[in-house]
């Protein structure tokens, strides 16, 4: 069975299918939080090796080199125990194409512009909470100084990716086979906030992570919050280099109070419209074979 699934009927091909039997529930959910820490100590220690034979290629490009290191452990994981369960759990795609009437375009304008509203909206916790500890306030500059085209690889391409794989095409999928929809978006979104690892990001990941959530659970599309949150994050990276925004802890540092408290109106009523459209679309409940016998 290889990475790549081809679709019977039709030219494409499934990247997610190899993942498509296996469906977590909260034992699984904290044993692929394990799998995730592992990862990461495994991308942390690739990086200690490598400023060890080389601190510039270490400094340049660590980041990029050891990000996907985080999720091949709990990848290869879900792989094997979808592979397992193929006789036993009835297979939920990861990955769906229910757009409603609107079509899969236009569903992704929409999406992707409530993705903008809803980053506004998650800016005003930059002023509720305490300033960011200056080591990690220096870890999130030396990620935004390095190349654009590497920053974009890790925060637009990778982070995307694979965060959405593991906190919607894993985690959500596979409490929505065993609780209600409002508790798995809500668990998955609080997973999403906590492999962040810090409050600064974890608190606006939490606000995004519903509506990412949302999105998977009306349309079953894994390419949507893919596209959502690479939106989120190139957005994010390019303000971090226009020079109004570098030093900025808030769009209120840089814009009129009137102005910023229109423009959060304007974009709370776009992000709610976009929840009543995606609220209209019909989408059927996951359901496993047997759930309960899987972790």
């Amino acid at each position: 069975m290889g990475f790549f699934k081809r679709h019977q009927g039709r030219g494409s091909y499934d990247l997610f299918s190899n993942y498509n039997h296996f469906l977590p529930g909260v034992g699984g959910m904290f044993g692929l939080l394990g799998l995730f820490i592992l990862g990461a100590v495994l991308g942390n220690l690739l990086i200690l090796l490598i400023q060890v034979l080389s601190p510039e290629l270490a400094a340049e490009y660590g980041t990029m080199i050891s990000y996907p290191v985080m999720f091949i452990p709990a990848m290869l994981y879900a792989s094997a125990k979808s592979r397992f369960d193929e006789n036993f759990v009835q297979a939920v795609p990861v990955d769906d194409n229910r757009f409603g009437k609107l079509g899969g375009l236009r569903m992704a304008v929409i999406v992707s512009i409530a993705t903008i509203a809803a980053a506004f909206m998650t800016d005003i916790f930059s002023k509720i909470l305490p300033p960011m500890p200056e080591m990690l306030e220096k870890a999130m500059k030396a990620l935004l100084d390095a190349p654009l085209w590497i920053t974009l690889i890790s925060v637009s391409v990778f982070a995307p990716f694979f965060e959405e794989w593991l906190c919607r095409g894993m985690i959500m999928r596979g409490l929505l086979s065993r609780m209600s929809p409002f508790a798995a978006i809500t668990i998955s979104a609080a997973f999403f906030a906590i492999i962040h690892m810090n409050p600064w990001q974890a608190i606006p990941a939490f606000v995004l992570g519903l509506l990412f959530g949302l999105v998977y659970y009306k349309t079953g599309s894994l390419k949507l919050t893919m596209l959502m949150h690479c939106v989120n994050n190139t957005l994010a990276a390019v303000a971090g280099r226009i020079p109004q925004f570098k030093d900025a802890e808030s769009f209120l540092d840089v814009m009129n109070p009137w102005a910023y408290a229109g423009v959060f109106v304007c974009c709370a009523a776009f992000v709610a419209a976009t929840v009543v459209v995606l609220m209209g679309i019909s989408s059927p409940k996951n359901e496993a074979t047997e759930p309960s016998e899987q972790p």
